[in-house]
């Protein structure tokens, strides 16, 4: 910053003539103008300014100086508008993660409304359930199931994660309804794999004073896919306990049956964040589509505390 405020002065005095001018445009005084010059000539081990009781003249080498100077401080500018522009304004290209069921079932109706809004951003979407350096690959906004603790980064809470145990109504007519959690030993099981360590997600099961406890069942079928586990459950292959963005649909359309209330399971990160880059100037961009996303959100009866699962009668 030193260096920037020398150059303006420098050119500045270049543009006057003077250093009581040149310092009257920089907002400061005759004598730092002239300090400021003084030690520039000394770093450089040239004379910029030929210097006489009437006026300044700049040197040949001053000229040339000049030149450069000014081009660059010329650049940086145009740079700095650039990007407040980009900043300020919703235009170019918005680069999203997101989980892949989340990605599929709720986030791509959300972007084609936010595309409609403002036409003039463009999106680069990537779909995966495997962990992503966000900043290292220059994603600008990240949609994951689960809390991401890094100091580098913002978690912004969308909704909270309701869980919701479900069936095909005919599993339910030719095995019936398990009433409590010994039950479901005697029922088929579709489990969910978390890719990334490979182990199963933990099952909560209802118990008799309307609370959820963890339990130990053998799975029937197990898949590392949110939406194959949707579909095999649709189809009759036994139960299974579904996040409620991938319950929401088949409850809509009566392929699915949730015979027990929806829970939310006691892990503090259990929730769908929007996490982006820690910055001190959040780009016009993305807090536009974080804002979209809650707002769409709220018209689905979703929020920061609560989802429609909580509404369901049982």
């Amino acid at each position: 910053m030193d260096k920037l405020r020398t150059l303006e002065m420098f050119l500045a005095t270049c543009d006057a003539g003077s250093f009581v001018a040149a310092a009257k445009k920089c907002r400061s005084d005759p004598s730092t103008v002239s300090k400021a010059i003084t030690r520039l000539e000394r770093q450089l081990a040239l004379t910029l300014f030929q210097r006489s009781t009437r006026a300044l003249k700049v040197t040949p080498s001053g000229l040339k100086y000049e030149q450069t100077a000014r081009r660059l401080l010329n650049d940086l500018s145009a740079c700095e508008e650039e990007l407040k522009q980009l900043n300020d304004s919703p235009t170019g290209t918005l680069r999203i993660s997101s989980a892949v069921c989340y990605g599929h079932l709720y986030l791509r109706p959300i972007l084609r409304t936010f595309c409609q809004h403002y036409p003039d951003i463009k999106l680069d979407i990537e779909i995966n359930d495997l962990y992503t350096d966000i900043i290292e690959s220059h994603i600008d906004v990240s949609i994951r199931t689960g809390f991401v603790s890094d100091s580098r980064l913002v978690a912004r809470c969308l909704t909270p994660m309701d869980f919701l145990i479900c069936a095909s109504p005919d599993y339910l007519a030719k095995h019936g309804t398990p009433q409590s959690p010994k039950d479901f030993e005697q029922h088929n099981w579709i489990s969910f794999r978390i890719k990334q360590s490979q182990k199963r997600q933990p099952i909560f099961l209802p118990n008799s004073t309307g609370g959820y406890i963890p339990y130990n069942l053998i799975s029937t079928h197990m898949t590392d896919d949110g939406e194959t586990m949707a579909h095999l459950c649709e189809d009759g292959f036994g139960f299974a306990q579904l996040p409620h963005f991938l319950a929401k649909e088949g409850l809509a359309k009566g392929t699915l049956v949730s015979p027990y209330p929806s829970f939310r399971a006691p892990q503090p990160e259990g929730g769908v964040f929007a996490i982006y880059p820690k910055r001190e100037f959040l780009p016009q961009k993305v807090k536009l589509l974080v804002d979209f996303i809650i707002e769409y959100l709220a018209k689905q009866q979703e929020s920061t505390h609560a989802t429609w699962a909580e509404s369901l009668p049982n």
